[in-house]
């Protein structure tokens, strides 16, 4: 049987230079059992022609949501119901804001209000495009939606810039699309049970003005929360400073310090059936914060040393409590990262420990992307490289059949 076993997929492209990798992305998806309908954007026919792509789909390429014989009997409802999965490649800047604003101004930007199923973006762009806080802020909203993304991937780019923002190969989107229906044709855990997350850095003022942190988004623990809610918990999320936004259902605690992020903690930690801490808790606090802002003319005594005082530890003091019937901790490593997350899973008295290695640059902490181990009593389980939020509803689907959560 072919992997994709006849999904009917709608193929959404729009007009940005990656366009040109389709047609290669179209016959993976064929050779590997797909029902392809490809829409284009109002621009997409600037970098690839309908032509080309209906050779390859044997099917005439929508575009216009003014078809007035397709749209007699309502076609752009009809093709929203026909999709399994929406599929967009290239996802450009401009899209991404159309589609997390609700914009329905062309077909395949009324499509996604349309339908229920699936979403797969990948995205491409110019890597300050990408880096932009406005295309991070719809990317997030677009999460919260429950759109998955696929890459992008860095390295240089059609104008000579290097970073992030290069659309993913058609071989990954191919593997990505055949993962996804995967996901959606397994059993679903379910849960009706209190989950309580932490996420995102805490931020321990010098003064006034400085901050010690680290360079957690918070990203992961968000994905772990909308993935609780979207298994049917009931979640609380303790974020940190920058953690961006989440679904208004989800009981959202925000706190700064170390020391606040305890506090809220305990104040939720009422028949807790999950406690994911997922949050980088800053380990150490100035001892005292400067009331003032600090000077550089100030003796030197006062601007070479710095104080610390050790802040709670707040995964291991929900194990302490015996308010949470199962606790899990993450652990972001880099090196030995096997052994050293065993060590804390054992010394903190954890039921599981998800291992994060931070050494490699392409996950984990400022990226859409994760790879993971999951640690128990029973062994380790690897999650590969994927986008964070499919690697969250993995995590509590393992959770969910694990530990029986109710």
């Amino acid at each position: 049987m072919s992997s994709l076993n006849r999904t009917k997929i709608l193929l959404g492209i729009t007009g940005g230079i990656a366009a040109y990798k389709v047609p290669a992305l179209v016959r993976l998806l064929l050779a590997n059992g797909a029902d392809i309908q490809v829409v284009f954007s109002a621009n997409a026919h600037h970098f690839v022609t309908p032509t080309a792509i209906q050779a390859l789909t044997g099917k005439p390429v929508r575009d216009n949501l003014w078809d007035a014989e397709a749209e007699l009997a309502m076609g752009h409802i009809e093709l929203a119901r026909w999709a399994d999965l929406i599929l967009i490649t290239p996802a450009t800047a401009n899209s991404i804001a159309k589609f997390a604003n609700g914009i329905a101004d062309d077909l395949l930007s009324t499509l996604l209000l349309a339908s229920e199923v699936p979403v797969l973006l990948a995205p491409a762009m110019n890597q300050r495009m990408y880096l932009h806080p406005a295309t991070q802020s719809n990317l997030q909203r677009l999460s919260a939606f429950g759109y998955s993304f696929i890459g992008p991937d860095s390295g240089e780019q059609a104008c000579g810039d290097e970073g992030p923002g290069r659309m993913s190969q058609p071989e990954a989107i191919c593997e990505a699309v055949i993962q996804a229906v995967s996901d959606t044709n397994q059993p679903h855990a379910s849960t009706s049970g209190n989950w309580l997350i932490t996420a995102g850095p805490t931020q321990e003022p010098i003064d006034p003005v400085r901050y010690i942190s680290n360079r957690s988004s918070g990203k992961q623990g968000l994905a772990l929360a909308h993935a609780a809610l979207a298994a049917g918990g009931n979640v609380t999320l303790v974020a940190g400073p920058g953690v961006p936004a989440s679904n208004p259902r989800i009981n959202r605690i925000d706190v700064i310090t170390a020391v606040d992020m305890h506090a809220a903690v305990h104040r939720a930690l009422t028949d807790i059936d999950v406690f994911l801490g997922v949050a980088a808790v800053a380990d150490y606090r100035p001892t005292a914060a400067a009331e003032q802002k600090i000077k550089k003319t100030q003796k030197a005594d006062d601007l070479t040393s710095l104080p610390l005082t050790e802040n709670p530890d707040i995964i291991a003091s929900v194990v302490a409590s015996g308010s949470a019937k199962c606790v899990i901790g993450f652990a972001a490593e880099t090196d030995n990262t096997l052994q050293h997350a065993k060590d804390k899973k054992q010394r903190k008295g954890l039921n599981a420990i998800i291992l994060n290695d931070v050494s490699d640059q392409s996950i984990g902490f400022d990226s859409h992307q994760n790879a993971v181990i999951f640690i128990d009593d029973n062994g380790a389980t690897s999650f590969e490289k994927q986008p964070k939020d499919r690697l969250a509803e993995r995590l509590v689907h393992e959770i969910i059949s694990r530990f029986d959560v109710a």
